[in-house]
């Protein structure tokens, strides 16, 4: 399980399960990606230690 923070606003982010950190993670939402980094940061999860990925940035779909 990771953590994903800031991203768009009114959009509610849904838990994300992965087994490592490290790739980058793309979110399907509307006509779009939403883009979340590893930065190395970790919080502490009822005693885990769980990777924090934060929003980087919006793609949008080719038509």
């Amino acid at each position: 399980m990771v953590i994903l923070v800031d991203g768009p606003e009114g959009n509610a982010l849904p838990e994300h399960m992965r087994d490592d950190a490290g790739d980058p993670i793309r979110l399907l939402r509307g006509n779009g990606y939403e883009r979340f980094e590893f930065y190395g940061e970790y919080a502490d999860l009822g005693g885990q230690q769980v990777p924090v990925y934060r929003w980087c940035y919006r793609t949008r779909i080719a038509e």
